[in-house]
């Protein structure tokens, strides 16, 4: 059996289809189709034996012009990879239907996915309702509805490298490809100075374009790892933290894939009952306020206030909670 799943979005998008990679690597060989922005994740999952990586102009931010040239290059590819079954996974607010289509072109003989919209015959098996569960969940019920049965939908990766650092610390992740979902660095900075003046060590992370950032959130009392680790090292620095602060972004999953205790300091743009961390985390920021539910990648309202209301002595209180 060879599954093709899908998944072509970002980090942590890719990290909550793990479950469903699992579910379908119990019965033989998954190859996962992900973005360029999902790669080293799916590089974490276990069950994935080949990863596709593929731009998709329908899902990607900014998104690439549609060629028919790429079009016609990724159905020959997926035709070459003889998929017996193909999972595709989306978030509420994407349609499966485009690659349906190209798989369909491809020769896939059974394709699964949810879909809010008439399917036609691009799908054999869809799953029409769209319930409010956590985004795991979901990607697992598709992997259920194409027959491969499992009940496990924690998060995991392969083991990640052991970090050098000594131990205790907590880990403060201050960037988002969304500034909507994250604090902003002024407060990520105050958190750091108050989580130091509480006896915590703090290590500030971040990829290499967040350097500028990860500097000034360490200030003179964070040790600053922005753009020094890999993800996968990441992982491995995530692992050996006692709690990780961060925003509704990938480390935030990556976190609770090692098993990390979590204080998501989290936006409503998204609902945090599909995308807050799996495992033992505490939730900080009004989700009822004016921005709920718009999916911003930029604050609507001046002053970012679900968030930047919240008084570092809170983040402080939340972490002696989590590692209580």
């Amino acid at each position: 059996m060879r599954t093709l799943i899908a998944r072509l979005d970002s980090d942590g998008d890719v990290l909550l289809s793990g479950p469903a990679v699992r579910a379908a690597a119990a019965a033989g060989e998954v190859v996962f189709l992900c973005g360029p922005a999902g790669v080293q994740a799916a590089e974490l999952l276990p069950g994935v034996t080949r990863i596709v990586e593929w731009e998709c102009p329908w899902i990607a931010n900014p998104a690439p012009d549609v060629r028919a040239f790429d079009i016609e290059a990724i159905t020959a590819l997926l035709r070459g990879i003889r998929a017996d079954v193909a999972l595709i996974l989306t978030s509420f607010h994407q349609s499966p239907l485009p690659l349906a289509l190209v798989l369909r072109l491809a020769g896939v003989p059974k394709i699964v996915a949810r879909s809010v919209d008439y399917a036609g015959s691009l799908l054999d098996v869809r799953l029409r309702d769209d319930p409010d569960l956590p985004e795991a969940e979901r990607a697992l019920e598709v992997a259920r509805a194409a027959g491969f049965t499992s009940s496990d939908s924690r998060l995991a990766v392969v083991e990640p490298p052991k970090t050098e650092l000594s131990h205790p610390y907590v880990v403060v992740h201050p960037g988002a490809t969304a500034p909507a979902r994250t604090w902003s660095p002024d407060r990520w900075a105050k958190a750091v100075v108050a989580l130091t003046a509480a006896g915590y060590r703090v290590v500030v992370t971040g990829g290499p374009a967040e350097a500028g950032l990860t500097e000034h959130v360490a200030g003179a009392c964070g040790t600053d790892l922005g753009g020094r680790t890999s993800f996968r090292e990441l992982a491995g620095v995530l692992a050996g933290a006692d709690a990780v602060v961060v925003g509704n972004t990938g480390p935030a999953h990556l976190a609770a894939a090692v098993g990390t205790p979590v204080v998501s300091l989290f936006s409503p743009v998204v609902p945090a009952a599909r995308w807050a961390p799996h495992g033992r985390h505490v939730l900080l920021g009004d989700q009822n306020a004016p921005c709920r539910g718009t999916r911003a990648r930029e604050c609507p309202v001046p002053g970012h206030p679900c968030l930047d209301l919240i008084d570092p002595a809170e983040v402080v209180a939340a972490v002696a909670e989590v590692t209580a």
